[in-house]
């Protein structure tokens, strides 16, 4: 497998998953619950969404490192049946894909595998209020990463299956540079708020606003990388 073709799936499955509506919406909770607290730091509230992006980063590294090491176990198996183990991973992608795609045109909240389930959103959002500071944030943002996981894990166990011949030392790399691109839209929306160029409650209008559109891009871009997977073109 070369550098190019797991440069092209981890960059397609990566940024499938930076667009998922659910971690736009924790961090917004996080920033809305920093302001509540400190109203005129806005330094405060900088740190605090970087160091809740941080924990999340760290929380989804070790996710993944542990599903690779899971894929390890069984590596014999892989290797003897590669092909039902890539379609497998295919028809995973294509079926998150096509989850997404209904939620643009069928749209309801808490969609299975594409949103946070309704019964943990009051659970979240009563630890976030619990945030205070940039310390309390990196902090909460490990727990939160457990609710995230049924919205966002789908396209991360495509990835890691993929990346599982590696090992943990080969795939670290391209887990890093998933993760960095996975929480990118979160740092582009602390900067915004911070550099006052968006309020915290115009980027959560906007993700509302746009909300089946975002859904309509994960899915095409994880039905293209299953169908893609299923063909051999990757």
């Amino acid at each position: 497998m070369t550098d190019a073709l797991n440069f092209f799936r981890i960059t397609t499955l990566a940024l499938a998953d930076s667009v998922n509506p659910c971690a736009i919406a924790v961090l917004t909770m996080v920033l809305v619950s920093i302001l509540i607290q400190n109203p005129d730091k806005r330094k405060k509230v900088l740190w605090a969404g970087l160091a809740f992006t941080a924990s999340i980063y760290i929380g989804y590294l070790f996710y993944g490192i542990v599903m690779i090491q899971f894929f390890k176990t069984f590596a014999g198996f892989l290797r003897e049946n590669s092909g039902i183990i890539y379609n497998g991973l295919a028809i995973v992608a294509m079926t998150i894909g096509a989850l997404n795609i209904k939620d643009f045109f069928m749209y309801k909240p808490g969609g299975v595998a594409t949103e946070m389930p309704i019964f943990m959103r009051p659970k979240v959002k009563k630890i976030i209020q619990k945030i205070t500071s940039p310390s309390g944030a990196f902090v909460i943002g490990f727990l939160v990463t457990f609710f995230l996981l049924p919205c966002t894990i789908g396209p991360y166990i495509v990835a890691s299956g993929l990346l599982s011949e590696l090992g943990i030392l080969g795939a670290l790399p391209w887990l890093l540079y998933y993760n960095a691109l996975f929480v990118l839209p979160m740092l582009i929306i602390v900067g915004l708020i911070y550099y006052g160029f968006a309020k915290v409650d115009e980027v959560s209008g906007w993700k509302e606003r746009n909300i089946k559109i975002l859904h309509l891009v994960a899915g095409i871009l994880l039905f293209l990388v299953g169908v893609a997977l299923l063909i051999g073109w990757l």
